[in-house]
């Protein structure tokens, strides 16, 4: 079984900056894609920033430029620097690894989450 844990989360200031951390446990081959998905109060979950083991990424358009994706050497880790931070980047963060191959094959997983909230 695969299990995330995040940490990171907390309170700040608009403008300041915070780094998400996620890190994933159990017997693993490997991990394909991680990810942070976020999710605001009455909105949909969101991608933020996507990471393959080679190292490509993806980020939504409305973080361009303030938030960074990396991978850790392990490949089991994941983090996101988030920088600039608005109030509307308040919100409950989630950290995915997609496609990961274990011994039972290959799964899907997701973090409890961390909560981010930015005042204004």
């Amino acid at each position: 079984q695969v299990q995330l844990v995040e940490s990171g989360g907390g309170l700040v200031q608009a403008g300041d900056s915070l780094r998400l951390s996620c890190k994933a446990s159990g017997i693993i081959f490997s991990i394909n894609v991680m990810g942070w998905y976020r999710q605001a109060p009455g909105k949909q979950r969101e991608l933020v920033a996507s990471i393959t083991s080679g190292g490509s990424t993806v980020y939504a358009d409305s973080v361009k430029g303030r938030i960074t994706i990396s991978r850790g050497d392990a490949k089991n880790t994941v983090y996101q620097q988030m920088n600039s931070l608005k109030h509307d980047n308040t919100a409950i963060y989630y950290c995915n690894a997609n496609r990961v191959r274990t011994t039972i094959g290959t799964v899907d997983s997701w973090g409890q989450g961390t909560q981010v909230t930015v005042s204004s």
